[in-house]
């Protein structure tokens, strides 16, 4: 089991979050996690913080302003994935480029590139391992391992396990079989560290991913409780990772929290999820769980993939807001779900991992 630190990653993610709580992250914010408890029997590094160039890394050009020469730097190829849904909630399959729109902050884009298949994907499962998940662990593993079996036969996935500490129960792998053992790491205690589970593993994704198309799904009962950082810090992490997909599945039925707490928690799922073009479930009870792992990985399956090159230049600070509509005639008006937009990413200095008893 590796332990899981949230340093900050760059680069293109989805993520799967399986949880009720969420999890404060920045680069300049988070510290590295300290270990607790008794050692374990397996290596327990923290997870190294991969910063070469991202998928917006830029391309530099010459032009010529009046008599001087000026150096551009343009974002390459953003990339979107993109659930499309009719005016009934069904999935729609059936458009082509010329049905899509893209917008950056209010500027239509040149799609460049065009794809509906079902491509391989990475996948962190990352599930609440708090004292209050101890009874509905059994139910929520099969789920998880359910929604891996239904995908693309190539995807690779990792288990994190978070409470007041996130650690790797299962490194990247496409073994169904390593992928149960490692959801059946089960030590409930403690709090819930929602936000900092999200963005060590969204960090290593950026690190490890073998798949260029990544989901993070969370599977949690509580609001966050033991982060470092606040969750407009995780998300705006998330997004400086150009945009990681999360979908959540919030179990906040039951009586153990207040309507205050389930508010709270309720609105932290839906914000993770919704600014990253993923969608957070909440059902009514955990006899539902397995169906809706059974949607997520539909949703992940039928998802369009748009690029486009950016009319702004990399150099231009900020947040870049990103719209896409589509229309088809024959359907009704259709909704588009994708990532709210993203933070244009520079080169970066690679860093060294570092094992936890190094000094």
């Amino acid at each position: 089991m590796r332990h899981c630190s949230n340093t900050l990653l760059a680069g293109a993610r989805y993520i799967l979050l399986f949880s009720a709580a969420a999890l404060p992250l920045t680069a300049q914010d988070t510290p590295a996690a300290q270990a607790q408890g008794p050692p374990l029997t397996v290596d327990r590094d923290p997870v190294r913080s991969p910063e070469g160039d991202g998928p917006h890394a830029q391309r530099p050009s010459v032009e010529k302003e009046g008599n001087q020469f000026v150096l551009r730097a343009d974002v390459e190829e953003v990339s979107l994935n993109a659930t499309v849904l009719d005016g009934s909630g069904h999935l729609v399959q059936d458009l082509q480029k010329d049905n899509f729109q893209v917008y950056e902050d209010g500027v239509k884009q040149n799609i460049i590139s065009f794809q509906h298949t079902d491509l391989p994907v990475s996948i962190a499962l990352v599930v609440d391992n708090s004292g209050s998940m101890s009874k509905k662990r059994p139910s929520v593993n099969k789920s998880a391992v359910d929604l891996v079996e239904a995908s693309n036969p190539h995807d690779e996935a990792f288990v994190v396990n978070f409470s007041d500490e996130a650690f790797i129960d299962q490194e990247f792998t496409s073994d169904i079989n390593k992928l149960r053992d490692g959801l059946a790491h089960i030590e409930s205690r403690g709090g819930t560290a929602l936000y900092d589970a999200v963005v060590a593993s969204a960090d290593k994704l950026a690190a490890d991913a073998k798949r260029p198309k990544q989901v993070l799904v969370i599977i949690t009962d509580g609001e966050d409780n033991a982060s470092t950082l606040n969750l407009e810090q995780t998300i705006r992490r998330v997004q400086q990772l150009s945009g990681p997909v999360i979908y959540s599945i919030g179990l906040l039925f039951g009586d153990e929290m207040s309507r205050s707490e389930v508010r709270h928690a309720r609105r932290a799922l839906e914000m993770l999820s919704t600014e990253t073009g993923g969608i957070a479930f909440f059902p009514k009870n955990i006899e539902q769980v397995d169906q809706i792992a059974a949607e997520v990985a539909r949703d992940i399956r039928s998802q369009y993939t748009i690029g486009y090159h950016s009319t702004k230049a990399s150099t231009v600070p900020g947040f870049r807001r990103v719209q896409v509509d589509a229309e088809e005639n024959g359907h009704s008006r259709l909704t588009v779900r994708t990532r709210t937009g993203y933070f244009p990413v520079v080169s970066q200095r690679k860093k060294t991992t570092r094992a936890r008893n190094e000094p």
